[in-house]
């Protein structure tokens, strides 16, 4: 447990000192985030992504409207 706060404070840590080079949150927080993860900013989904979500809210809708 104590190396993974390690961890998530030196990446909070990384994201602050890229946001401070380059004055732009995205950039910063996209920088620092390994590629590995997949994390794409918000609006700017691939297909398979956008697909996914929109299966998970007809689903939610679905179960509202029983």
């Amino acid at each position: 447990v104590k190396e993974l706060m390690v961890c998530l404070v030196v990446a909070v840590f990384e994201i602050i000192l890229a946001y401070l080079e380059k004055r732009d949150w995205k950039e910063a927080f996209f920088c620092v985030l390994p590629q590995r993860k997949g994390a794409v900013p918000l609006g700017e989904a691939n297909e398979s992504s956008k697909h996914a979500l929109s299966g998970k809210e007809d689903e939610h809708s679905d179960s509202e409207s029983n």
